[in-house]
């Protein structure tokens, strides 16, 4: 499978990033419609304009052009899971997890007609 992708980055664009995480090297990781930027001198949670710089094939690179401050920071990205607390699970009724009235057994089918 020789897929040929193009990156949704080019160099010189800018974007506002939020920092996911620091690298092995101390560079900041953002994502771009999924693609890896790494941006140094910034730290995990910050909030960045980036210009990118470098563009290869998997990832690329940019530098900060400004921190954004609290005002100019984008809306935070919904939560995908809902949060469950431990009284709302203590309320749900009892339920078996299986149906009770299947027999287990050890045969494996054997009791099935040969074809």
């Amino acid at each position: 499978m020789n897929e040929s992708r193009t990156a949704p980055v080019k160099a010189g664009e800018q974007y506002e990033v939020h920092i996911d995480s620091v690298g092995g090297k101390g560079d900041g990781i953002a994502r771009v419609k999924g693609f890896v930027l790494f941006v140094a001198n910034t730290k995990e949670n910050d909030f960045v304009l980036v210009k990118v710089t470098k563009v290869l094939e998997k990832v690329g690179f940019a530098e900060v052009v400004k921190k954004l401050e609290k005002k100019d920071r984008p809306a935070p990205r919904r939560k995908k899971f809902e949060t469950v607390s431990k009284e709302s699970l203590e309320r749900i009724p009892d339920k078996p997890m299986y149906d009770e009235s299947i027999e287990d057994t050890d045969d494996f089918g054997e009791d099935l007609d040969e074809e």
